[in-house]
């Protein structure tokens, strides 16, 4: 029998799955079947409707070898799992003449621990009872969610926390799961051979696909331990999310409750003497934090460094002591002194780290309104670390909607440790960008609209002429707006304000979980949405629900974030436009994400309005605008007023 084409295979996939083939998308297959033939790397961008993730599953399950697929939401990890793989491997058996297995892999803390279940998470002494369950109430929330968990631990088979409906708080999540530094490991632990974390591996290691996390690849990378199995190809999917992912698990912290929790864990497992040079050196360390204020130390304050150094001297003894002391009164003594052991480690590894002082390690104080502070390091760069670690072993395929920037894919290529396109050698890896463009006819669909007329935004103070502005467009397009805000407290102003003046839903993220509030939205076309951050990305309200989408300035990085600033200068002081590197990528991908929650299928029409004139006048806004989709461009007022106008009235005309 002869090998089934690639064409073949993609066509009884799209098929299966209920889809439509799209130009780009057998195009995109092609290229990953290359690069994967090739062992070389790619770097796709597939817009929104292309079908992306059969793009790369198809080629990726006909070439054989295991793959691990890398995603950045919960989301996309669910729809591979649940609903895309299942299909596509039924689809293909036939074809290939052999069924790929699939299974999911996430960091050992999002699966029930069976011993923290059963045995009861050691607690701090400050909090009471040993036994949680006794502990909550069970009338409690807390004691509800607790006992709930018990039950469900005897009917699920994977234990993963996202299986669980409805979800539990953290802090009740808390109480039955380890992190990897907590577990006791298989061989010593009573339910080791019944673990969930351990089976999922276990599942992993026979997969020919792996479906993981960016953030588990990143630990796979940094800590040297390999938790992922040997795989010859790898897929980052939303790979736009990458570089923040890896730094976040770059990122150590120190605050003084967490000092204060690792000093009362390891008091009753060491001898007096050695807890009670941690508990000085706590205290000391949390004199200083009372008095520490946000932004970056170029410099470790004298104060600083002396507590740092007794942080890591102290905790360094405990380390060595606690593996010899016996205390009778304390119960289950293996977990309770792992779990010491871990909060420890923690403190010894952050407090040495920023005393030794890379230059390549930024080092800042936060301070949260209701966390208090927090000392932070994080890499200056992970550029590096992706090309050492990524590109070294294996084919790696990188593919989302927004990794084009400005005209070319050179920028994110940098952010991810890539000379540029066409150039490199033996030490850099070579690559290829490839755009496989979307099925929307973006300037007939979508325009963009820049409100030239109104005044620059300053870093604070009210924007009357941009409320008004928002307002009206509101009003034209008859709610159908997703607002996306630079700051929660513009977003909160802007709702408040709106609430006032017009006679229209206005929901605020916060006020209600996030999904619910993006089901009430796109039920109700009259209603409009308004938030921060997580709503740039994760929106996909197809039709005539959101109609209007807003942005109501270009999204830099403030410049009081230690870290981008950090970034910015360091590409100065070595020749760069430190601003167009940091400053404007940022802003880029953010706005390109963000322009992409308005067309999300072939009959959706709409506007996207930039309130911000420097979009139109600043040099920087050309390559700003050319990040975007392709939509129909204008600074007139009316036009889009008419527009909208007539977008509302013609879904009203379809009983929409």
């Amino acid at each position: 029998m002869t090998k089934p084409s690639l064409p073949e295979l993609l066509h009884a996939a799209v098929t299966a799955v209920g889809g439509v083939e799209r130009p780009g998308q057998v195009t995109m297959a092609e290229a990953v079947a290359e690069a994967i033939d090739d062992d070389s790397h790619l770097l796709v961008q597939a817009g929104t409707g292309t079908g992306k993730s059969l793009g790369y599953l198809v080629p990726a399950l006909a070439h054989g070898e295991r793959v691990v697929v890398a995603t950045a939401t919960l989301a996309l990890q669910r729809q591979l799992v649940e609903r895309d793989l299942p299909r596509t491997v039924d689809a293909l058996h036939p074809l290939l003449r052999r069924r790929p297995e699939f299974a999911m892999l996430k960091g050992r803390s999002n699966y029930l621990c069976l011993h923290r279940l059963h045995e009861g998470a050691p607690q701090d002494e400050e909090e009471g009872l040993f036994d949680q369950f006794e502990a909550a109430a069970p009338t409690s929330k807390l004691g509800q969610d607790l006992l709930r968990m018990r039950d469900w631990a005897d009917e699920t088979e994977t234990g993963d926390r996202d299986d669980l409906t409805p979800g539990v708080s953290d802090r009740a999540w808390s109480q039955v799961s380890v992190s990897s530094r907590e577990c006791l490991g298989a061989s010593k632990c009573a339910y080791g051979a019944e673990c969930f974390a351990e089976m999922a591996r276990e599942r992993a290691k026979l997969a020919d696909v792996v479906v993981t996390n960016h953030a588990l690849l990143a630990i796979d990378a940094i800590e040297g331990a390999p938790v992922l199995p040997q795989h010859e190809v790898l897929i980052v999917d939303e790979a736009h999310e990458l570089v923040s992912r890896v730094t976040g698990v770059a990122t150590g912290e120190l605050t003084p409750g967490q000092v204060n929790r690792a000093v009362r864990r390891a008091a009753k497992l060491v001898n007096e003497k050695a807890a009670d040079a941690l508990q000085t050196a706590s205290e000391t360390f949390e004199r200083v934090m009372e008095l520490a204020l946000p932004g970056r130390l170029e410099e470790i304050p004298e104060d600083l460094g002396y507590a740092l150094l007794a942080l890591r001297d102290a905790s360094r003894t405990v380390i060595s002591a606690l593996g010899s002391t016996r205390d009778k009164s304390v119960q289950d003594e293996d977990a309770v002194r792992k779990q010491a052991l871990a909060s420890v480690e923690n403190i010894h590894a952050v407090a040495e780290r920023i005393t030794l002082g890379s230059e390549y390690d930024v080092v800042w104080y936060e301070r949260h309104d209701r966390y208090g502070a927090s000392l932070r390091v994080a890499p200056l760069s992970v550029s590096g670390l992706l090309r050492e670690k990524l590109f070294a072993e294996r084919s790696v395929v990188l593919t989302s909607a927004t990794l084009k920037l400005g005209g070319d894919f050179n920028g994110v290529g940098a952010s991810l440790g890539l000379a540029p396109e066409g150039t490199g050698g033996e030490e850099v890896p070579q690559w290829k960008g490839l755009d496989v463009g979307s099925p929307f006819d973006y300037p007939k669909q979508g325009i963009l609209y820049v409100a030239r007329h109104l005044t620059t935004p300053g870093r604070e103070g009210s924007r009357g002429d941009m409320m008004d502005e928002l307002a009206e467009l509101v009003e034209a397009a008859g709610g159908r707006t997703l607002g996306l805000f630079s700051s929660m407290r513009a977003a909160k102003t802007a709702a408040e304000e709106l609430r006032g003046r017009l006679d229209k839903p206005i929901l605020l993220q916060g006020e209600e979980t996030l999904g619910e509030l993006i089901k009430t939205f796109a039920a109700d076309p009259d209603t409009c949405l308004f938030g921060t951050l997580s709503l740039w990305q994760g929106v996909d309200v197809p039709g005539p629900g959101c109609q209007l989408v807003v942005m109501d300035r270009i999204p830099f990085p403030r410049p009081d974030d230690p870290l981008m600033s950090a970034r910015q200068k360091a590409v100065e002081e070595a020749g760069g436009n430190g601003f167009m590197a940091v400053a404007a990528t940022h802003a880029a991908l953010l706005m390109a994400q963000g322009a992409g929650r308005l067309v999300r299928a072939t009959g959706d029409r709409g506007v996207v309005a930039v309130l911000d004139p420097r979009l139109a006048n600043a040099r920087y806004g050309s390559y700003l605008r050319a990040s975007l989709p392709d939509f129909w461009y204008t600074t007139d007022r009316n036009q889009v007023r008419r527009s909208l106008a007539a977008i509302d009235a013609a879904a009203k005309a379809e009983g929409k």
